[in-house]
């Protein structure tokens, strides 16, 4: 058996809409949008009566897609602004032209900067941004 890609990262948001501008003011473009029920969801969930409204968005290279998800039956639980170090999912991190420019616009979206941008080197300057559903975004300039 062998892998054939990594096909996308999923994220439970609270506001589908508000997570969607976030991620498209940083560069990922939206390709599709539903909304998803019936025994199929349910079984896979492992949950009954599943009701998601879903936005699969891509990177403008088009090798990684990021599914949004808001529950709509049952309601979400948990989540919230966990510190770095938390067990589980740490952070989604994407390649930017320019760093400062990037976390201005998300700002304008909710982006709240976790610490501060920090260089690594000569190869990168870097920062966390805690985005949509308290989720830690990455973002990394290559430099030279």
């Amino acid at each position: 058996m062998t892998i054939l890609r990594m096909d996308h990262v999923g994220v439970n948001v609270e506001d589908l809409d508000a997570a969607v501008a976030f991620f498209t003011e940083l560069g990922m473009v939206q390709e599709d949008s539903a909304s998803i029920e019936g025994p199929w969801v349910d079984r896979v969930n492992g949950i009954d009566g599943v009701r998601v409204d879903i936005a699969m968005l891509r990177t403008p290279d088009g090798h990684g897609r990021l599914e949004l998800t808001k529950f709509r039956s049952p309601a979400a639980t948990g989540g919230g602004a966990e510190p770095p170090n938390t067990r589980g999912l740490r952070s989604i991190m994407f390649a930017v032209d320019d760093v400062d420019d990037t976390v201005v616009r998300l700002r304008d979206h909710g982006g709240e900067l976790v610490g501060e941008i920090a260089q690594y080197e000569d190869a990168y300057r870097l920062c966390y941004v805690r985005g949509p559903a308290g989720i830690i975004v990455a973002l990394a300039e290559p430099l030279g």
